[in-house]
């Protein structure tokens, strides 16, 4: 299972390191330390926090979001097999986006939930991008 530094989770939440950090202090994302020290969060924790952040309302309102070339950086929530189709859902900040694809497509990217991807937006489709 993917892990993820303070500083990589904030980017994918939409908040400062520093917001992070004191998230993970008071306990509200559970972390790990690897072998050199640093503090890590478990993927599939993070995505569940983050899912839960975004229905709470918990993201900052003067932060700014911008989808620079339509991309969404986040992480995959949820994904739900198919014989021949699957749904993604992928939180990234504030934003929840779901995408329906092959489930080729998916087993060909190595999708899991608490993975980082990116969802990129054209017109009415949405392709995802393992980051």
């Amino acid at each position: 299972m993917q892990s993820y530094t303070i500083g990589q989770a904030a980017r994918l939440l939409g908040v400062s390191p520093d917001t992070a950090r004191r998230w993970a202090d008071a306990g509200r994302i559970t972390t790990h330390r690897d072998e050199s020290g640093r503090r890590l969060i478990d993927g599939r924790d993070l995505a569940a926090f983050s899912v839960d952040l975004a229905r709470s309302g918990g993201m900052d309102e003067e932060t700014s979001y911008t989808s620079v070339r339509n991309a969404f950086p986040g992480i995959v929530t949820a994904i739900k097999l198919g014989d021949v189709a699957a749904q993604v859902e992928i939180q990234a900040g504030p934003h929840r986006l779901v995408s329906l694809l092959t489930r080729e497509a998916v087993e060909e990217l190595g999708l899991e939930v608490g993975m980082e991807a990116t969802a990129r937006v054209k017109s009415t489709n949405v392709h995802v991008d393992r980051t």
